[in-house]
């Protein structure tokens, strides 16, 4: 038996949303950011499939995602389909020089897990590192444009 939690986190950044959306498109870069993120690599043979590697702290988790929905400057939505399992969506607002990006991510605890963690410990935990991953992509796309 599993429990799930959803969190929900928000960053405005001073970018073109084509940007923004060119960036979180991309998949494989999410490690850039992500913290916990050590790996996405999207399958060959099906580009709506992609391997993802979470490790942290002595914890490894592994899974295969499907995007579910897909709408360009708008949204991309997800769930695993093998391995841990997790669901979410990062939504996309902007402008030519503001974008908003909101990222929603849902996941099972497992039930052992859940008997060695407070789900409110963890919860906290999570949201955190998911802010913090939204103001290491600010800071990676305000480098990128300052490169520019």
């Amino acid at each position: 038996m599993a429990n799930w939690l959803e969190h929900s986190v928000q960053i405005e950044v001073d970018a073109p949303i084509d940007l923004v959306w060119e960036l979180w498109s991309d998949l494989e870069q999410m490690p850039r950011w992500m913290k916990w993120i050590e790996s996405v690599t999207v399958l060959e043979e099906n580009p709506d499939l992609s391997r993802w590697k979470l490790a942290t702290t002595g914890l490894e988790f592994t899974w295969l995602s499907r995007i579910t929905k897909l709408s360009p400057r708008q949204i991309i939505q997800w769930e695993s389909v093998d391995g841990l399992p997790n669901r979410g969506a990062v939504r996309f607002y902007g402008s030519q020089n503001k974008s908003i990006v909101r990222l929603t991510i849902a996941y099972a605890i497992p039930g052992w897990l859940g008997k060695l963690m407070d789900n409110l410990f963890l919860g906290r935990a999570v949201e955190s590192t998911i802010q913090a991953d939204l103001e290491r992509f600010k800071e990676y796309i305000t480098k990128l444009q300052a490169e520019a």
